[in-house]
């Protein structure tokens, strides 16, 4: 009877231990930067802490069958191949569509290569020039070559510019009017240098669109596009070219509720290559546009999407920016985690319509500005957004789809009711629009 017990106990304790290499992981390899690794027979837990050129990632990944065995740069590569970055960086040589960049310093790339090549054939087209400085979005990370490489997914000229000093005249104070110190109060943002920054009227005092320059450094802590109430002196307005000039005195932020609809960009997809007018009407202002907008686009454009103008000069969509007063309706929609924001709109734009190109430019758009909040409240909107954008094309598309995300981020969970996303299926002519705002 002694002998079975025993038989038992060891059977048991045997099993215990298998069961114990099997499942149970043991502390791995350590990386400087804090990744650490947990090993079983059966899986591999990766607690990773990695330093992207926007945060640092932190994420807890459990992998399986052929993946346990690879390396922890292995996996980080398949990882990094789903996080999206950002460059600034000054344009070196421009060699066709080759383009030489240096990233500006204070840039996390700055760290890896003071050169990066990239290609810009598949890209949007940019009227750049040697010393031009653009921001670049980038998926994956930087191959490791010299100069560097990285996979770019859209580009645009860079609206922060702290690096430099600002030295040309923006108006001639001996002809401009001196004006007084409550000529306005709520701004927004739009570029900013180390000596002064640039910004827009919000506030509706002023009739039209002044441009107004502020003499005065501007700390880090503001962007472009943030709303701020200041306070300034020596007031000089140019009243023909719509200028005016400061000195600031004081900012804090604004609680102006104005929304800037952000890059709204439109594809055309017609049967047979066919020339296309697209009119826009917002109940607001347009702030940018590219190709310029003069009373309308026309372009010929093809089945693949590619758009050609008047000078032969192509396009991958129509892009527009603008200012209003919208009040949107968040009462339905979705609280998303930041970290799983990605996912989310992988899902959400592919059930309204979007092809993966599309959802593809969109995500990388938004992405870096979602992907760190706790939360993220979003909803899409229907008729309280094209009703305020009102697109006339000519000739008439036979399937139009319009994707308008509003967002804002929390630090807490809400809860709000789910709402229903369709989309119409695409058949013949098919123009898309996408954009979207934060509300703050």
């Amino acid at each position: 009877m002694k002998k079975k017990v025993w038989i038992f106990i060891i059977t048991t304790t045997m099993l215990l231990a298998l069961l114990a290499l099997l499942f149970v992981p043991i502390p791995g390899q350590t990386l400087d930067d804090g990744t650490r690794e947990y090993v079983a027979l059966t899986y591999k837990i990766v607690n990773w802490h990695k330093e992207t050129s926007n945060y640092t990632h932190e994420e807890t990944v459990v992998y399986f069958g052929k993946d346990r065995s690879k390396s922890l740069d292995e996996l980080w590569e398949m990882k990094a191949a789903d996080i999206f970055g950002t460059v600034r960086a000054t344009v070196i040589e421009i060699n066709g569509s080759s383009v030489l960049l240096e990233p500006l310093e204070g840039e996390w790339e700055r760290k890896t290569t003071d050169r990066i090549r990239i290609d810009t054939g598949n890209i949007n087209k940019l009227d750049i020039e040697v010393g031009s400085v653009v921001e670049v979005s980038y998926r994956g990370t930087i191959m490791e070559s010299y100069p560097a490489q990285i996979s770019v997914v859209s580009w645009s000229f860079s609206k922060t510019l702290r690096h430099l000093e600002y030295s040309e005249q923006w108006l001639d104070k001996a002809t401009a009017e001196q004006r007084g110190n409550d000529l306005f109060s709520d701004v927004v943002i739009t570029e900013i240098y180390a000596n002064c920054f640039f910004a827009r009227v919000a506030d509706g005092k002023l009739s039209g669109t002044a441009d107004i320059k502020f003499n005065g450094a501007l700390s880090e802590e503001w962007c472009v596009g943030d709303y701020i109430t200041c306070t300034y002196e020596n007031v000089y307005y140019d009243t023909e070219a719509n200028r005016i000039e400061c000195d600031l005195l004081s900012l804090r932020e604004s609680d102006w509720n104005k929304y800037t609809a952000a890059k709204p960009v439109i594809y055309l997809y017609p049967e047979t290559e066919t020339e296309v007018s697209v009119k826009l009407t917002l109940d607001g202002e347009l702030t940018c546009t590219y190709p310029s907008y003069e009373n309308g686009w026309t372009v010929t454009a093809s089945p693949d999407g590619t758009l050609t103008d008047a000078d032969g000069q192509t396009y991958n969509y129509l892009y527009w920016e603008g200012e209003g007063d919208k009040d949107y309706d968040l009462s339905r929609g979705f609280c998303i985690k930041g970290q799983d924001t990605a996912q989310f709109l992988e899902w959400a734009l592919a059930e309204l319509g979007l092809t993966r190109r599309e959802a593809n430019e969109f995500i990388v758009y938004w992405l870096p500005l979602m992907q760190n909040n706790p939360y993220n409240i979003i909803a899409f909107q229907g008729e309280a957004y094209t009703d305020s954008a009102r697109l006339e094309i000519s000739p008439a598309p036979d399937t139009l789809i319009r994707v308008f995300m509003t967002w804002k981020a929390s630090d807490t969970p809400a809860v709000i009711e789910e709402q229903p996303l369709q989309a119409p299926s695409r058949v013949g002519f098919t123009v898309v629009e996408w954009g979207g705002a934060e509300m703050k």
